[in-house]
């Protein structure tokens, strides 16, 4: 583990500054970053997964917290972590991508493109890493239809969901797939752009328990923020994939039908946003803490 002098003095993500700002150990061993985003995923998801189901509802059905709230009440304790294992599985794995090639692809672009600016390389990185995580979408998938009431008398488990969907073939099971493409892309380019700046106007850090601190808080306002920007792409993403079977309807008309039942209001398409947001606000901070505390202990 490096001493808190070192740690400061490695270069930041995407930044010109010479100061530390997302701290990121040098010569990190092979596999190490995957490592720490899957147990940072694991640790997120078992914490905040009922909340993220208050929010699934919202954002399907338009309905207000507290009405989401007696929604899971009348469901039961013994549905609240139904379809827990499909984000489980989902999470835990595309974290680690996301961490691990983000970097992986970092270093390898640097070395083969060694003329293009730093930005530029490791915005590119956060877009491949974001476009590979979409091979999980099926994980995703099932996990909304499980979230679903409207689907708890067809099936009971992740298995039963995936069942249900194979005879509509393959693309069944990717409904859904231009949203989390866009905004897995475009998120990520955020996330590892911003983090160092957001860092570098936090309090220096002199401490371990300092630095959690800043990390959680850092990567907590990237999660609320990118949370609430791309809202309205997750409700239709939702809408998208609580359908089984029938016609694969696009982006745009998938929107059309949202934005006319709701009133043609935006206040309506941003229902339980505010949720999404303190959830993004923990789940990110948990994350992006969790995943810096184990590069320096494992």
């Amino acid at each position: 583990m490096m001493d808190s002098e070192a740690h400061e003095k490695r270069p930041p993500i995407l930044t010109s500054s010479n100061q530390d700002l997302s701290p990121h150990i040098a010569n990190v061993g092979e596999g190490k970053h995957y490592f720490c985003g899957c147990c940072a995923a694991f640790n997120n998801v078992a914490i905040t997964y009922p909340v993220q189901k208050i929010l699934f509802r919202q954002q399907l059905y338009g309905l207000k917290t507290r009405d989401a709230i007696l929604q899971l009440q009348k469901d039961g304790f013994r549905n609240l972590y139904r379809g827990i294992l499909p984000p489980l599985m989902q999470k835990t794995t595309t974290l680690a991508l996301m961490f691990g090639l983000y970097e992986d692809l970092s270093r390898l672009l640097r070395k083969h493109v060694s003329s293009a600016p730093e930005f530029a390389t490791r915005g590119v990185a956060a877009v491949l890493a974001g476009t590979t995580e979409a091979i999980f979408t099926p994980l995703e998938r099932v996990q909304a239809l499980l979230q679903d009431h409207k689907h708890h008398d067809k099936f009971t488990n992740t298995y039963q969901a995936f069942r249900a969907l194979k005879c509509h073939g393959i693309r069944e099971y990717y409904r859904g797939l231009v949203p989390i493409l866009f905004r897995n892309g475009f998120s990520n380019v955020l996330f590892f752009g911003l983090r160092g700046p957001i860092k570098e106007h936090l309090p220096t850090a002199t401490t371990h328990s300092a630095h959690l601190v800043n990390d959680f808080i850092c990567g907590g306002v990237l999660g609320a923020m990118l949370g609430f920007l791309f809202f309205p792409v997750n409700v239709v993403k939702a809408r998208i994939q609580s359908q089984i079977g029938g016609e694969f309807q696009s982006f745009s008309k998938v929107f059309k039908t949202i934005w006319l039942e709701r009133d043609r209001k935006l206040i309506n398409l941003f229902r339980g946003a505010h949720l999404n947001y303190h959830r993004s606000l923990i789940s990110w901070g948990i994350i992006n803490a969790t995943y810096e505390f184990l590069l320096k202990v494992v």
